[in-house]
């Protein structure tokens, strides 16, 4: 019973007082009327008293219902992955252990290139030490569930940044550390020139990796008809397509100028022109623990702003005189930004001159003195004409 409904009860009460005083005592038949009414007024008057019962009662009610918080909602935690990771004296990082010039692992179990730079800049970043890691060799396929299970603090594998997987895979992503896109190697003597001159023909494309749904999604869209033939990995895909067994090889771009000098006669084949997607390629940590992401994310921009401001390995003690403010905070000489990640104010200067900025770091492993010679392109920082922006450090 509401306040509107007591009301019209009242209502009603007094339209019969009204009655019953209007009446008078004319004749018999008015009397009847009258007596017949003033049971109607009864009636309401009872009706009326039980509405205003109920009403004060659910007033009474109200105010504690009105003044209860709401319901929290509660947030699965990824539990203090730095702890963990200082417990244990080491960082795990899950890398790629069969592309050379960005995850590789010789003979002699030992670790190179590009992204496993980028796992040795977080351990510098904890540690004060670029070796206090290990390498975790993953497949494309495994390396998601490697990181899930905390068997890995970290991912960095040349892996795409994707919605899918940074929502219902759990995951979070760190800035980008390499600007990619999706390309298609031939032999120079099948005449191939485009995509559409693989109609009717196979691509080599590797499982469990954007690249192969990438490529039904174009093939589909421009109307080629080939046939893709997976592989579980990198070798695999790459020994096939060496051996004659496709017409095509598909995958990131700078990933077929890595497999390139690793085939037979590395001359014979050529990197069409087309780029078939964007992938945006960088670390990932697991959902649930902010502070780790920062500290991943963190160290990367260090790398990039470092570079922006001329810093690297060789001159870093140099910087630690300067008069701009800028370079003090980067280097942690004024303020404290890196005590809120539980690091040591001095991390920037221990990735800088353990790994190197981000310029050292793509050179070294990519550059023109490598097999690959890559053209930095969108890897450029932004005041060259790239992708590479850091937030500032204050």
């Amino acid at each position: 019973m509401n306040k509107k409904l007591f009301l019209l009860i009242v209502v009603l009460a007094l339209s019969a007082l009204v009655l019953v005083a209007c009446g008078g005592s004319s004749d018999s038949g008015s009397e009847a009327q009258i007596a017949d009414l003033q049971s109607q007024l009864e009636a309401a008057q009872a009706e009326a008293a039980e509405a205003k019962a109920m009403l004060e009662e659910a007033e009474a009610a109200a105010p504690a219902d009105a003044a209860a918080p709401a319901e929290a909602v509660e947030f699965s935690g990824g539990g203090d992955t730095l702890a963990e990771v200082q417990g244990r004296g080491k960082l795990i990082c899950a890398n790629n252990g069969t592309l050379p010039g960005f995850g590789f692992v010789d003979e002699a179990g030992n670790f190179s290139g590009f992204d496993w730079d980028f796992c040795r800049a977080v351990a510098a970043a904890v540690f004060g030490d670029a070796e206090a890691v290990e390498g975790r060799p993953t497949t494309a396929t495994e390396r998601f569930p490697v990181l899930q299970s905390g068997e890995a603090d970290v991912l960095i594998r040349n892996t795409t940044w994707t919605t899918s997987r940074d929502t219902s895979l759990g995951f979070d992503f760190a800035p980008t550390t390499f600007y990619d896109g999706q390309g298609m190697m031939v032999r120079k003597d099948s005449g191939i020139t485009d995509l559409e001159g693989l109609e009717g023909g196979t691509v080599c494309v590797q499982a469990g990796t954007t690249t192969e749904k990438n490529l039904a999604d174009v093939f589909r869209l421009l109307g080629i008809n080939a046939e893709s033939v997976v592989f579980p990995d990198n070798p695999s895909t790459t020994q096939a397509y060496d051996e004659g067994r496709c017409d095509g090889l598909t995958t990131d771009k700078s990933g077929l100028v890595a497999v390139q000098t690793q085939l037979t006669v590395p001359d014979d084949h050529i990197i069409l022109d087309a780029t078939m997607s964007k992938e945006p390629l960088g670390p990932l940590v697991r959902h649930g623990d902010n502070n780790w992401g920062d500290i991943v994310m963190w160290t990367v921009n260090c790398t990039i702003q470092a570079e922006e401001l001329g810093i690297t390995s060789e001159n870093v003690d140099e910087f630690l005189g300067s008069d701009d403010p800028v370079v003090l905070n980067l280097l942690g000489v004024e303020g404290d930004l890196a005590q809120a990640m539980g690091l040591s104010n001095d991390f920037c200067v221990q990735v800088i001159k353990q790994v190197g900025n981000y310029a050292e770091i793509y050179n070294n492993n990519l550059g023109p003195d490598t097999p690959y010679n890559l053209p930095r392109g969108l890897n450029s920082l932004y005041t060259e004409g790239g992708l590479l922006y850091s937030p500032p450090f204050r």
